[in-house]
């Protein structure tokens, strides 16, 4: 057996796996629950003196209230473009701005807006489980291909899908409990 080469494609998989699931983590942050988060609106990109530019790099966010997002610009001229950038992302919220900073008031969701989150989230999630297993179909042709140039033995090709399918029920398994997380905090009136 071809240790390098086998080390080499164990890698790349554990790093695919490891970047999908921070994917469906970014992918869950940005889905709105109750209470005031910055990750909701901090990738938004703002047009700054015709420039696409992230919100992120614009302003400061606090939240000084379990329902309050407050959004402190670095540059007070960039005030307008900021909230039209927020009013036109369609999140629910609608900018007030006081001349020095954006507040952005969350309210309370119905029950009926809460349900639509949970499937959204639930739909990300299964999207996240179909990517590691698209990892994982990737990696068994990797080494497959090691085994058609006679650098692995079929035994070793079995050993190493079963390493491959334990790693990819752990990664399904983190996005099961990020799932039942994130479902917890919608539900949560």
């Amino acid at each position: 057996m071809d240790n390098e080469l086998v080390e080499l494609v164990m890698e790349d998989t554990r790093e695919r796996m490891a970047r999908a699931l921070e994917h469906v983590k970014t992918e869950f942050a940005s889905v709105r629950t109750g209470r005031a988060s910055s990750s909701l609106i901090e990738n938004l990109t703002v047009d700054y003196y015709g420039t696409e530019t992230a919100l992120r790099a614009l302003a400061n966010f606090s939240v000084p209230e379990p329902r309050l997002l407050v959004v402190s610009p670095f540059d007070k001229g960039a005030m307008a473009a900021i909230e039209k950038a927020i009013t036109n992302a369609d999140l629910g919220l609608t900018p007030s701005n006081d001349g020095n900073v954006i507040r952005l008031g969350f309210p309370a969701l119905t029950e009926e807006r809460r349900k639509a989150f949970v499937k959204l989230v639930k739909t990300k999630a299964e999207d996240g489980k179909v990517a590691l297993r698209g990892v994982r179909r990737h990696a068994r042709q990797e080494l497959e291909n090691l085994e058609k140039d006679k650098n692995l033995s079929s035994d070793d090709i079995e050993y190493l899908e079963k390493v491959l399918d334990k790693m990819t029920q752990d990664e399904v398994a983190q996005v099961d409990a990020l799932l039942a997380q994130k479902e917890q905090e919608l539900l949560e009136v």
